[in-house]
């Protein structure tokens, strides 16, 4: 079997194979992708788990909007390697962005010289604040992504809370690990039988903000009350 992670590695599997049985773990909305027929009856060999991370896009940007209210310009960061990804996020920003009167500014990266250098644009352009796409590449690169934040005193929104922790000002999305643990259950019971099409794709239910207190004071920003209320964590 085999067990694909992202959304350009499942288009790769599904392409090679209709038989090998595929688990795959991907942010991406899976039917619409192709993946499967449906969550409840994948039909086909795939099945695995979806964190919904570009589903959650319009929601960080109303996060980030909150927490940054004078926000205005912001810069998008996106990996134009993951394209599925990337135009999916788009597609969820572009709407709300302009339902909150916000405009976007659209950099790509996918080498860590091309991070350095969307940060050598943002500090020509001056965005009011960044916003860092989910993508396997971009979520691996998490010191140098909130050192260069840092350097260049910049508010962001991240997809996963190791990006918080390191020091980075926000996170929201889903538990990563949850959807491996699952991807690692289906897995066995596909070794022991089990057929991937009578297997449900799991989808994250529940979904995690997590704040930097420090860097937020850091950047002289003051969170609402509002959000450190329904914050699962905030780290002082």
């Amino acid at each position: 079997m085999i067990v694909a992670v992202a959304a350009s590695s499942v288009i790769a599997a599904k392409a090679a194979t209709t038989t090998i049985p595929i688990v795959f773990v991907s942010g991406d909305d899976p039917v619409s992708l192709g993946f499967v027929a449906s969550l409840a009856r994948p039909g086909g060999n795939l099945t695995g788990s979806t964190f919904l991370t570009t589903e959650l896009a319009a929601k960080r940007l109303e996060l980030l909007r909150e927490l940054v209210p004078a926000a205005a310009r912001i810069a998008v960061l996106v990996n134009p390697d993951s394209a599925a990804t990337t135009e999916a996020t788009l597609r969820a920003m572009e709407p709300a962005a302009r339902a909150i009167g916000m405009q976007i500014q659209i950099l790509n990266a996918n080498t860590t010289r091309e991070i350095d250098a969307a940060f050598e644009s943002i500090d020509r352009e001056r965005p009011d604040a960044l916003f860092v796409a989910g993508s396997p590449f971009l979520n691996v690169r998490v010191i140098q992504m909130v050192q260069l934040a840092t350097f260049h005193r910049l508010p962001a929104t991240y997809a996963l809370r190791e990006f918080v922790q390191a020091g980075g000002l926000m996170s929201y999305g889903a538990n990563i690990a949850d959807a491996f643990r699952h991807a690692g259950v289906y897995t066995g019971r596909i070794l022991k039988g089990a057929r991937p099409a009578d297997l449900p794709v799991v989808q994250s239910s529940k979904f995690e903000l997590v704040i930097n207190a420090h860097t937020a004071r850091m950047f002289g920003l003051a969170v609402p009350d509002r959000l450190l209320a329904v914050a699962d964590e905030v780290i002082e």
